[in-house]
């Protein structure tokens, strides 16, 4: 099915239709990483689609703060999108060269400074250039905007939360990491940390959220995802991962399966598995 959802998905068709809309915005949220030896940035100087800015998530965050790409500040996200020439009005469509990989934090981070009006596409770059549409390597023109924000502090928990709610199990907590991390048998990509996830936690690997073409699942066949995975969608939801990037993938499917009570743990594993004080579980969940 092709998901045509300015607040969520739309497909490479319904962007086509759209790309000379006066009001339309693109941003390429490119992250990969390390190990994956990519480099996002230069791809998008390479190669972007047409009027694309580069949504850089590592900078556009809080540095304030030891654990990478947490979500910034107010100030610093209207700032940033005031340079890119991105205000108020405008319909955002953001991708990632993966298909679908970071572009979901982006999408997460304009909610969370209460702007709906976003959607990632659907099987992002790798299906754009799939299908022969068209692409350049030139800078857009940029002219500033108001920008309008007011936070929504629901949409994101932070350590003390996530250990309430794993303790009391009023939430369902999704881990969007790879089995063999979530059960503690690989290790960790980054450095310091321990294996194994939050107790309580559930495991849906975002990888399982997709269709073979990097295009997001149906919503029945999404749904049937967290269902397999023992997630009780009745219970609000609080997402992980790693570094709170494939957390928003999980935030995104949750919303297209009509799933609205749902926040992103923004400190993931990077924060739990750095703490010794706070309890770790192995094996299956």
């Amino acid at each position: 099915m092709a998901y045509d959802d300015p607040k969520t998905l739309v497909s490479t068709e319904w962007l086509a239709a759209h790309l000379k809309d006066p009001d339309l915005r693109l941003l390429d949220g490119s992250w990969y990483l390390p190990t994956m030896g990519r480099d996002g940035r230069a791809e998008y100087d390479a190669a972007h689609i047409p009027g694309t800015r580069f949504f850089d998530i590592d900078e556009i965050s809080d540095q304030r703060s030891a654990i990478p790409h947490m979500a910034p500040p107010v100030e610093k996200f209207i700032a940033r999108m005031r340079a890119m020439g991105l205000g108020d009005g405008h319909q955002v469509v953001v991708y990632d060269g993966a298909g679908i990989f970071s572009a979901p934090r982006v999408w997460w981070t304009f909610r969370l400074m209460g702007k709906t009006d976003i959607a990632v596409l659907d099987g992002g770059l790798p299906k754009w250039l799939a299908e022969g549409r068209p692409v350049e390597d030139l800078p857009p023109v940029v002219r500033d905007r108001h920008m309008t924000v007011q936070r929504q502090a629901h949409l994101v928990k932070d350590v003390t939360q996530v250990a309430a709610a794993s303790k009391l199990a009023d939430y369902e907590i999704i881990d969007a990491r790879s089995p063999g991390r979530f059960v503690g048998d690989e290790p960790e990509p980054r450095p310091n940390l321990r294996s194994g996830h939050i107790p309580g936690s559930k495991n849906v690997h975002f990888a399982t959220l997709l269709n073979a073409d990097g295009t997001m699942k149906s919503p029945d066949d999404l749904r049937a995802v967290f269902e397999a995975a023992g997630v009780d969608l009745k219970k609000p939801a609080i997402t992980t991962c790693g570094s709170g990037v494939n957390a928003a993938m999980l935030a995104l499917a949750l919303e297209l399966i009509g799933h609205r009570n749902h926040a992103v743990y923004d400190g993931a594993w990077t924060e739990w598995g750095m703490y010794n004080d706070l309890p770790v579980a192995t094996g299956p969940a």
